[in-house]
């Protein structure tokens, strides 16, 4: 019984901790990522959607949530003005479908 209560706790947790929450710091030495935005989709190593609702915000695909309190965030980035800076260039997008990794080889900055 023991086993399945832990099992079960783990399993609610790892589902809490699978959307793409983030929060924008103020300060460069505050973030884990720092993300520079490109005007040009074919530039970006991931493509956001920018979502307003938190359910939405999908498990390491691109489909953001900002949050107001850097507490609640799985990542926090800073946007920087020069890519040369960046350790991931994105590209924001108005559709839901368009959203997701052009550069796999960086997902691992956003788990």
């Amino acid at each position: 019984m023991k086993k399945i209560l832990i099992t079960l706790v783990l399993a609610l947790i790892g589902v809490a901790a699978s959307g793409q929450t983030v929060y924008s710091c103020d300060y460069k030495s505050d973030a884990q990522v720092k993300v520079y935005v490109t005007k040009y989709k074919s530039d970006a190593d991931l493509v956001v959607y920018k979502t307003n609702y938190k359910s939405d915000a999908d498990a390491n695909k691109g489909i953001w949530y900002f949050v107001k309190y850097k507490s609640d965030a799985k990542k926090k980035i800073y946007f920087v003005d020069y890519k040369s800076d960046a350790d991931l260039v994105v590209y924001f997008t108005d559709y839901k479908s368009d959203a997701g990794w052009k550069n796999n080889s960086k997902k691992h900055l956003m788990y």
